[in-house]
């Protein structure tokens, strides 16, 4: 026998040799019925695992990450059964889970048209109807290569696995996979599917191999989740910041920039709101701000570690006969601003603020509007403090997030991510770092989960992932604890006891990057931007030529007050304006006639609320004034 600790932390005795589903289905049946994976000892496993020896065990659904990863990754085979069926001289190249359901690449000659995915989606509920057995088995890598032979993508996978390793397999129906799992127990057990787009993916992500043709698709437990999804995919294409930056004149990315946006003017009266209020919040929380220069002799980036761990994506250049480096991020300027002078724990916290234009060098795949750029501004901070301050500076910190997201109306979770392979410290450094973000996690009670393996290469760190107005999620604000910039720095201060010590160092964004978050909202608030952000908070619509000098009256009386605001003076019915003006999402439109010029006044209508009526030209001012207040 042997004795199963449960996530509830209750012990089950087992008979050694049961599998994963088999405990699932001692819990109870309907356990099992819902069972996708397992998790033994922290390593995600297939239902079909045999436990041999006491362990940790959970039981994984569709309703937890690595469960839905499961779901989604059979799917993926499904697919690539059903596109074997119907066009058997295909190619196939790899089939994961994402984030939002799965892809397949395939090796075809002309793109998938929307009639072949559809064919392609009526196969794969053929599949699913089937309710093939889904059985795994492992090969030597000799077999699995002749196994594999007709496959050349397959075997040029196998080929650069180790010798003597077992390579596993999945098998349904007609179908095998090279894959490495977890997978369902059958086809049956996913229930509603449906393909979403197609379109071109080098094989591997690389500009130097073959251009394969990759779908993406969507499963679901229920139809109605999938209903759910589809409709927010839908609702997602209304609010893509793309389509609203273009429509509302806010931003471009042109051929002669790709991923260099260009911010119009609207735009930028956007960012200069969201900026003044970054900078106005940081001066509350005790920051003070610097700009380091974009451009820095590459021995900087030598003793940073960037040019060993992230030199692929930089863009280098030479001045004077020395090679020269655009920063890709802000850290190494600030540690040179640091060691300007002679410090004293008596300087402690020190509260670094920066809005840093960082390069980096994006393939040109992955460019996206705003969101995936390839120059960006970092609402960077870097924090100096003694050891002892580690715990009050970050809860400092995620109060100073909460704050600013609850503003925008986000909700958010919380991740801690540990030491990747490719970092940079000792063990010993890196727990004490990863410790030390615990307890602060744990000191405001704040519900977390752990991302092994994803810390950036020089320090753990803690990612906000904020849930949009449709359900979306992004991840935006860092919290980095760094014990290895300020030793490669040899930063130091002079502690109490009079002697040099190395102090602490705290990394974190809030937004991530002014253009990311501009893109967010955007999405977020579909171009309908709060009043206080609004680019074009009031627009004055004269009803005729007569009133157009009122009107300008009136702008100048709003500019002073800095209330943002237009004149649509155009020989137009006040009908088309007013349809204009809401297209343009502006929170108000001031119609003035002969009886607003004579009484002073404004006829007010709302985005939100419609014909609000005439009113005093002060009091509007006093109603706008008061709602911007009551947000910043």
């Amino acid at each position: 026998m042997i004795n199963i600790k449960l996530k509830d932390g209750s012990i089950m005795e087992a008979q050694e040799g049961l599998s994963v589903l088999d405990i699932a289905s001692k819990i109870s049946e309907g356990l099992a019925r819902v069972a996708t994976a397992g998790e033994v000892n922290g390593e995600v496993c297939d239902l079909r695992t045999v436990l041999k020896q006491d362990c940790d065990l959970n039981i994984l659904t569709f309703d937890s990450l690595d469960g839905k990863k499961a779901y989604w990754h059979t799917t993926a085979h499904i697919l690539a059964q059903a596109v074997k069926r119907l066009y058997p001289e295909i190619k196939l190249g790899i089939g994961p889970s994402i984030d939002n359901g799965f892809y397949y690449d395939f090796d075809i000659e002309s793109p998938f048209t929307p009639e072949m995915l559809e064919k392609i989606e009526a196969e794969m509920k053929k599949i699913i109807k089937e309710d093939l057995l889904i059985e795994r088995f492992s090969l030597p890598k000799k077999e699995a290569l002749e196994f594999m032979k007709e496959d050349p993508y397959k075997v040029e996978l196998i080929e650069e696995l180790p010798e003597g390793e077992e390579i596993s397999f999945y098998k349904q129906g007609d179908f095998t996979d090279l894959c490495a799992g977890p997978h369902l127990m059958s086809t049956g057990k996913v229930k509603a599917i449906k393909l979403l787009t197609s379109s071109g993916a080098y094989w591997r992500g690389s500009e130097n191999n073959k251009m394969l043709q990759r779908i993406y698709g969507i499963s679901f437990p229920k139809s109605s989740e999938l209903e759910e999804y589809v409709n927010m995919i839908e609702e997602a294409k209304k609010r893509d910041h793309r389509k609203l930056g273009k429509e509302l004149d806010l931003f471009m990315v042109l051929e002669e920039g790709p991923g260099f946006p260009f911010f119009l003017p609207k735009g930028m009266t956007l960012r200069n709101t969201l900026e003044s209020f970054w900078r106005k919040k940081h001066i509350e929380h005790g920051y003070e701000e610097i700009k380091t220069p974009i451009k820095l002799n590459v021995d900087l980036w030598h003793r940073s570690g960037h040019w060993d761990h992230y030199k692929e994506n930089m863009y280098i250049t030479q001045i004077d006969e020395t090679e020269f480096a655009m920063k890709p991020m802000n850290c190494p300027g600030g540690m040179l601003v640091y060691k300007r002078k002679m410090h004293s724990y008596r300087d402690f916290p020190m509260r670094v603020g920066e809005l840093g234009l960082v390069h980096r060098h994006e393939k040109s795949g992955v460019l996206h509007g705003l969101m995936r750029v390839r120059a960006f501004t970092q609402d960077d901070a870097h924090i100096f403090c003694l050891p002892e301050q580690i715990e009050s500076e970050v809860t400092e910190l995620m109060s100073l997030i909460d704050e600013i997201y609850k503003l925008f109306g986000f909700e958010y979770s919380v991740e801690l991510s540990t030491r990747p392979e490719n970092s940079m410290g000792s063990q010993a450094e890196w727990d004490l770092a990863t410790e030390a973000l615990k307890q602060a996690l744990d000191s405001k009670n704040v519900n977390y989960v752990i991302n092994e393996g994803d810390g950036a290469f020089y320090g753990p760190k803690i990612d906000f992932h904020l849930k949009d107005s449709i359900g979306r999620t992004w991840q935006c604000g860092t919290i980095q604890l760094d014990f290895q910039m300020p030793e490669k720095f040899d930063l130091t201060y002079i502690g109490q006891d009079g002697e040099k010590h190395r102090p602490v160092m705290l990394h974190r964004v809030v937004f991530g990057s002014i253009e990311r978050f501009i893109g967010i909202i955007t999405e977020h608030f579909a171009g309908a931007f709060p009043v206080w952000l609004a680019p074009v908070q009031v627009k004055i619509l004269p009803i005729a030529e007569a009133h157009v000098d009122y009107a300008y009256e009136l702008k100048k009386k709003f500019e002073k007050a800095d209330i943002k605001v237009e004149i649509d003076s155009r020989e137009e019915k006040i009908g088309y304006k007013i349809r204009e003006a809401q297209l343009e999402k502006v929170p108000y439109m001031l119609i003035v006639g002969d009886k607003e010029v004579e009484n002073k006044a404004v006829g007010v209508r709302s985005r939100t609320d419609g014909d609000i009526g005439a009113m005093d030209v002060n009091k509007f001012m006093d109603k706008i004034e008061e709602e911007v207040a009551s947000f910043k």
